[in-house]
């Protein structure tokens, strides 16, 4: 734009001295510089900026041959300067290490095959170097200080000439007590190369992933997983979840290598992978725990290698679906008439060898698959589902090897059970139009109508039978004294069914009890209803009485009334419904996780952490903030996440208060006032929710890839305890990989979820391996807050350095 407004330069139209001047207001407003005088003075005033000096002595020369072209191009330099400048972000590092690890992986690729890629590319030294990087970056350690004793050079050797020890690289933890429980965990040198095979295997078999697999994968994930069944799926009539389960044995291994083995040429490369099977150090379990939380015992080999077992599935269940939707040439699926050439070659294909398949009318078939968890809707009738799901079952049974439950239940979509996918509850809903909205919007004021009057008649009923029992109480006390007691009253009659040295108290209370006993109040809830029902109420005007409870019966019977007959009511309330998918955090198993995990009583109530009350005051808030981020992190795409909001405000910060208040045995309320800003993210407010969702939206697509983050946005939050102070005695250096610092603290970890799959990802630490439990580790008090907050996961410990 500004180039607007500035003179025409033509060969003869301008002399050459105004020529110059011009172009030098060029580039000076080119640079927003706003010097004024003659044209070598601007010059020398911005002798600072390289292009410009350049220029300038191209002009003192006397050349004056300048281009706006290569001004230009100094401009983009100078950017490209400013940008190596700025500071990256752990995912732009991560990413520019694996780009680095790519290059050389791609060399290796021959006649449709990747082949050495263990002596070539995983057994280089800058390719070990880069892994450990890529490890130091999960860790939240800054990878510029050299701070390990790895000689890369003498791993390459290892590697390369196959004298690599995985057995010697490994060590291993057992349980306490009757069931002896082992977990092997790799040390350091064999996590550098199990996250370099990681990183080759992922730049191998990424091109080829099928769009169904949302686990773990560069651009995908739990949120691309609901959003996929939610938004794309349209109008399923029946739909199924799969529970499948096998351990990783030699069957299952030689089935892997044999996939492999389609792409890569490497015996190498698989004699590795073998050995880590050999000394259990590589878990592949189908089924037996929540993947991607970044657990110890899960291996960052986990993910994709049953991303690359499951790939064959995900390429089968595309012939399973052309089987099923292809053969009918009369398909409609809404507006949509599906007459492709791809189709109808499919249909070819197959109709002369399955002909009866051709009466499917109307089928469609939707798949969603993270990691081991399978999700399948189905649109046609429930013949068709269940064929389906018989043929997926064989081939995971028959092909794959995998054992499946067959007792899965096909349910309808549009009935009233939800389907849990995913840790979230899967429902099909009608839309509500204006009309429906205005209608339970006058529901809701029915009902809060009525709950205020009941709510008023129970308090001036209770009020009532209170009176009643001073009333007794005061009489009861009037005849102990002699002179005014009346002899021939009832209470004068039955006191000589008295004991001896009974009180006057425990005389009422004895003719209560007999009383309670007579009108049979034993299921009765609280001393409230007994007065209020069977004193007071008795008492009341019949006619009151029955025109109350006639206005409750009525009053209820509008609340649980249909909306058709609502709408019935409202004039112009025909309009057309809409169907749609609706995604809802399981709110009663969130409730449920906070109770065993202490922070809410049976009847909802928040505790104390007595575990945190030792620790200082931001770590003790930070560990409740961490509950909030994974909340956050993980339901912010359900429709009921007001009630998490709610759960947040009443139990979390409620209990976070109560521990502070404990710890400083103040009032409850000193300390709201004490930690103000601080609790403010209990809940988050929402200037904070608007922020955070700008951030998302504005940023990189691989700053949230799962791929990249694996075990870290997601991993599951762990209760630690305050164990010793670090002396110079018993100095103890932090547990976390490459980490240099000295750990002033020492904790133990409490392992409180033992739960089998599929469970519900709740932010909580999920099947953490018994072994770990009440096992010490020793950390720098930034990674004890990110390890709280969700910025490293359990697998950045390296659990080996304790001595």
């Amino acid at each position: 734009m500004w180039l607007v407004g500035l003179p025409r330069i033509c060969k003869g139209s301008l002399p050459r001295s105004r020529i110059l001047q011009n172009m030098n207001l060029v580039r000076i407003k080119l640079f927003g510089i706003s010097y004024m005088g003659r044209p070598l003075e601007r010059f020398k005033a911005c002798a600072d900026y390289s292009t410009l000096a350049e220029v300038n002595d191209n002009i003192e020369k006397g050349t004056g041959k300048m281009t706006l072209a290569k001004d230009l191009a100094f401009v983009v330099e100078e950017s490209s300067k400013a940008d190596e400048r700025r500071a990256k972000s752990r995912m732009e590092l991560k990413r520019f290490l694996e780009l680095r690890i790519k290059k050389r992986v791609k060399e290796q690729y021959f006649n449709g095959k990747f082949k050495d890629l263990m002596k070539k590319v995983i057994a280089n030294r800058e390719t070990l170097r880069d892994a450990y990087n890529c490890i130091q970056i999960n860790a939240n350690v800054d990878i510029t200080l050299d701070n390990d004793n790895i000689s890369f050079e003498c791993m390459e050797k290892e590697l390369s000439g196959g004298c690599f020890d995985v057995g010697g690289n490994t060590f291993s933890i057992s349980t306490k007590g009757a069931r002896n429980e082992i977990l092997v965990l790799p040390k350091l040198k064999l996590k550098v190369v199990q996250e370099a095979i990681r990183i080759v295997l992922e730049v191998v078999y990424r091109p080829y992933f099928s769009k169904i697999s949302h686990g773990c994968r560069s651009g995908r994930g739990h949120h691309s997983a609901l959003k996929y069944i939610s938004k794309d799926i349209s109008n399923p009539d029946w739909w199924f979840t799969l529970i499948i389960n096998r351990k990783l044995d030699a069957c299952i291994l030689d089935k892997l290598f044999s996939i492999m083995g389609e792409k890569i040429q490497d015996p190498c490369l698989f004699d590795m992978i073998q050995g880590m099977f050999d000394a259990q150090v590589l878990n592949m379990d189908f089924g037996g725990y929540l993947k991607g939380h970044g657990l110890p015992q899960e291996g960052v080999l986990s993910p994709i290698l049953m991303n690359i077992y499951l790939d064959v599935f995900d390429h089968e269940l595309h012939r399973l679906s052309m089987k099923y939707e292809a053969l009918n040439p009369d398909v409609h699926f809404g507006k949509e008439q599906l007459h492709s050439k791809l189709r109808s070659w499919f249909r070819r294909q197959l109709k002369g060898n399955d002909i009866k398949n051709s009466s499917k009318e109307g089928s469609r078939i939707h798949c969603c698959r993270f990691m081991d968890e399978l999700f399948f809707a189905v649109s046609g009738s429930k013949d068709v589902a269940i064929d389906f799901k018989s043929d997926v079952e064989n081939y995971l049974h028959n092909c794959l090897h995998l054992n499946v439950d067959r007792e899965a239940e096909i349910l309808p979509s549009a009935g009233p059970r939800a389907i849990c996918f995913l840790g979230a509850l899967i429902r099909r809903t009608v839309k509500e139009s204006p009309a429906i909205r205005a209608a339970h919007k006058l529901k809701e004021k029915v009902k809060l109508f009525a709950s205020q009057k009941q709510d008023a008649w129970d308090v001036g009923t209770v009020r009532i039978g209170k009176k009643w029992l001073a009333h007794g109480l005061r009489k009861v006390k009037e005849s102990e004294i002699k002179h005014l007691a009346d002899s021939s009253s009832l209470l004068n009659q039955i006191s000589c069914f008295r004991k001896a040295g009974m009180e006057t108290d425990h005389w009422y209370k004895f003719l209560l009890k007999v009383w309670m006993k007579d009108i049979k109040t034993k299921a009765a809830e609280s001393e409230e209803f007994v007065l209020s029902k069977y004193v007071a109420e008795p008492a009341v005007p019949q006619e009151l009485r029955e025109s109350f409870y006639e206005f409750q019966k009525r009053a209820e019977e509008y609340v649980k009334s249909e909306t058709a007959m609502t709408l019935a009511l409202l004039p112009n309330s025909s309009s057309s419904s809409e169907t749609i998918t609706e995604i809802i955090a399981p709110v009663n198993a969130i409730k449920k996780r906070l109770l065993r995990y202490g922070l809410s009583t049976s009847q909802g109530y928040s505790r104390v952490i007595t575990q945190l009350i030792l620790q200082d005051d931001i770590q003790i808030i930070d560990w409740f903030s961490g509950i909030v981020c994974r909340w956050l992190r993980w339901f912010s795409d359900c429709q009921n996440f007001a009630e998490l909001e709610i759960i947040i405000r009443n139990q979390v910060r409620k209990s976070c208060i109560r521990t502070l208040a404990a710890k400083y045995r103040v009032h409850e309320s000193a300390i709201e006032k004490r930690f103000d800003s601080e609790l403010s993210k209990i809940p988050f407010t929402q200037e904070e929710e608007q922020e955070m969702e700008h951030e998302k939206s504005h940023s990189l697509a691989f700053d949230n890839d799962e791929a990249l983050m694996y075990g870290i946005s997601y991993s599951g939050l762990c209760l630690l305890s305050l164990t010793r102070m670090v002396s110079q005695s018993r100095p103890c250096s932090c547990f976390v990989m490459g980490c240099p610092a000295a750990a002033p603290s020492v904790y133990t970890i409490h392992v409180m979820e033992r739960q089998k799959f599929p469970g519900w990802k709740t932010g909580f630490s999920t099947c953490i391996h018994p072994s770990l439990n009440k096992r010490r580790i020793g950390l720098c008090k930034q990674h004890l807050r990110d390890l709280y907050v969700g910025q490293i996961s359990l697998q950045s410990i390296d659990f080996s350095s304790w001595k």
